[in-house]
């Protein structure tokens, strides 16, 4: 997937609006754009909109998924008693400190997966792991934690109220060493648990220039998708994150190359360059992102 649309889940009209937003993914949010006094109808609008949308049967539509409370809010039980029995793709726990979390929640969410008669493990997660001091150090913890999870993603807001920083970006607009930092090892901890690495949001959503070399940083450096605050930044953010057709036919003479080489071989020559297995390993994750954005 390559765009994720945070929508707050106690406004009904953002959320059926939303589906025409051309978003890959629908974040629905539990969280931080719900007042603690409206947690209990963002729960019921989101379950329902949630079960309207399964019942509709409409196609193509997004992955939806529910961010929850954080794990220590005392919030989290009663988000998932809601929310899991109609069928969510995923939970985005926000806040994860530690790959532990990740194995706590899974196990919260197999009892109300036995509740509801779904098969267990259906309910994926997704984990924002940088949005403290301390998850930002335990980013590389997430390997083989469970087989629910989906992807890794970084958060700078919450991180610079965790640290007290004065801003995360310089006065160029890049993000300060703090924050690429936990950038870094967000794709790091991706990439050793074998699951999608997922930018943080582009705050800005008027500046669309700043948005789209924001993206392209993402795609050059291994993120697979990025999270957006706004509707217009999906447009953006999908045509960025899909592969070029240039990238793809070199992608596909790569892997046609080896497939005819067979296994034993290790270097192959293509338009006058050596490549080899990395080459070939990077040539399928082109080749799969292009199947996730729909493209033959």
């Amino acid at each position: 997937m390559r765009s994720y649309l945070f929508v707050p889940g106690d406004s009904e009209r953002k959320l059926h609006k939303s589906l025409s937003s051309g978003a890959d993914c629908l974040l629905i949010d539990l969280e931080d754009s719900v007042s603690l006094s409206q947690k209990s109808t963002a729960r019921k609008m989101t379950r329902a909109f949630i079960s309207e949308a399964r019942e509709s049967g409409a196609a193509p539509q997004p992955s939806l998924v529910v961010r929850i409370n954080p794990l220590g809010s005392g919030l989290t039980e009663d988000d998932l008693a809601e929310i899991v029995s109609v069928g969510p793709d995923a939970v985005l726990l926000p806040k994860a400190e530690h790959g532990s979390d990740v194995q706590k929640l899974s196990s919260m969410i197999a009892v109300h997966e036995a509740e509801a008669g779904i098969d267990e493990g259906v309910t994926g997660i997704h984990a924002l792991v940088t949005e403290t001091a301390r998850g930002t150090l335990n980013a590389g913890t997430y390997t083989s934690v469970s087989r629910r999870l989906r992807s890794l993603s970084w958060g700078g807001e919450d991180l610079s109220a965790d640290v007290g920083v004065q801003t995360n970006r310089d006065k160029n607009g890049q993000y300060t060493d703090l924050f690429r930092y936990a950038r870094t090892v967000t794709l790091l901890g991706a990439a050793s648990a074998g699951v999608d690495a997922i930018d943080t949001v582009f705050t800005d959503f008027r500046d669309t220039e700043g948005l789209e070399q924001e993206c392209r940083a993402a795609v050059r450096d291994g993120f697979s998708g990025k999270m957006a605050i706004h509707p217009a930044q999906v447009k953006i953010i999908n045509r960025v994150f899909t592969p070029s057709q240039e990238s793809l036919a070199r992608a596909r003479k790569i892997v046609s190359l080896f497939d005819e080489a067979g296994d034993d071989v290790g270097v192959l020559s293509l338009d006058g360059q050596m490549i080899d297995r990395p080459h070939l390993r990077q040539a399928q994750k082109i080749l799969e992102r292009a199947r996730a954005a729909g493209l033959p």
